[in-house]
């Protein structure tokens, strides 16, 4: 796992506009898939999956 190639719960309610409760309920729902980080087990997500996220909300319109 490259840590550098991940963002915080925090930092991806941010760049997608949502709260981090919303992200939450993705997770559970399979919308977006979450890692955990080796050592403390919060929540990641890849950035690469974020840009592809972001791409289907555009083409959805």
């Amino acid at each position: 796992m490259n840590i550098k190639e991940y963002i915080t719960i925090k930092e991806a309610s941010e760049i997608l506009g949502v709260d981090k409760t919303t992200l939450r309920r993705w997770d559970k729902s399979g919308k977006l898939k979450p890692h955990r980080h080796p050592l403390n087990k919060y929540r990641l997500y890849k950035k690469a999956d974020l840009e592809q996220l972001l791409k289907d909300i555009e083409n959805a319109k």
